[in-house]
């Protein structure tokens, strides 16, 4: 018997509401020396575009929470550009820089291009998002962070039926992925899985072949598949599938006179699809080495 694909706990098993798209990324930096999470959280429903920025309390303390929150109409001009000033940890100020003017949707929950999003501290910009950086730090005439903070997850919920689609890296140096998975065929289902337009898994038979898992080549590495929907098949209501895209690291160096390599882990891709939903999320487990 095929065994499940556990869903990792730290996963959300709540559904976001119908109809409203959310796009969230987190970073870990530091801010006076403690580390802290900065979350840009983006989304859209029929009437509103919204744009969050939220800090948590320095790390360990999950108590403490600082919210900056934007919504904006898309055919309305004001608030796409802006600041807003408050308070962490008692007595530290940070500002919220954003700049939405021009910025480019293309029908998605996240902007692609021509904006950014600053988050500034003691006059360095400790986080920058978006592709404006030289009108980033002409606006908030700070200068960059020594130290560069780390992606340390993504997170995506968009609404569909049968095809789910979203862009993934699978290490922090490539470049975006277009990845979509499609479900066909109610009588004899099917599955079909693209990695920028092309076609690198297709599942017949998905009755039977529920669970399974697969090595895909993409730009010349190894990405390994796994998927598990059988809860997405067999029953009712708004159920998960689990899709984890497990890029393979290279052997990079050697070390020391026994020869014994040394691995980069850039973590897991995990996708968790709904029946009329879509998550997915990227977990790199990355360490803080300062």
């Amino acid at each position: 018997m095929q065994e499940p694909v556990g869903i990792p706990a730290c996963y959300p098993t709540t559904i976001t509401r119908s109809g409203q798209s959310v796009f969230m990324s987190v970073f870990r930096t530091k801010i006076a020396d403690q580390c802290h999470l900065i979350t840009i959280t983006w989304c859209k429903n029929l009437l509103l575009n919204g744009l969050s920025v939220s800090i948590s309390g320095p790390e360990g303390e999950t108590t403490q929470q600082y919210n900056c929150k934007v919504e904006f109409k898309p055919w309305y001009f004001g608030r796409k550009q802006g600041s807003k000033h408050f308070i962490i940890d008692g007595n530290k100020a940070v500002n919220v820089f954003w700049d939405l003017k021009a910025a480019k949707f293309n029908g998605e929950t996240e902007p692609s291009s021509e904006y950014y999003v600053a988050v500034v501290y003691n006059e360095e910009v400790i986080l920058l998002v978006g592709d404006l950086k030289k009108d980033a730090y002409r606006k908030t005439g700070c200068r960059p962070a020594l130290i560069d903070p780390i992606l340390v997850s993504r997170k995506e919920h968009v609404f569909g039926k049968r095809k789910f689609c979203t862009r993934i890296k699978f290490d922090e140096k490539s470049k975006f992925h277009e990845i979509s998975i499609e479900y066909k065929n109610k009588d004899e289902p099917e599955m079909e899985i693209r990695i920028d337009e092309h076609l690198v898994l297709h599942v017949k038979h998905l009755q039977w072949k529920f669970r399974g898992n697969e090595s895909l080549h993409v730009d010349k590495a190894s990405v390994e598949v796994y998927w598990d929907v059988h809860d997405w098949l067999f029953c009712p209501g708004l159920r998960h599938a689990l899709f984890i895209f497990k890029p393979i690291p290279p052997l990079l160096t050697q070390k020391g006179s026994c020869g014994s390599l040394e691995r980069v882990n850039p973590g897991s891709i995990i996708v968790i699809v709904t029946k009329w939903g879509f998550q997915s999320s990227c977990y790199t487990w990355a360490s803080m080495e300062w």
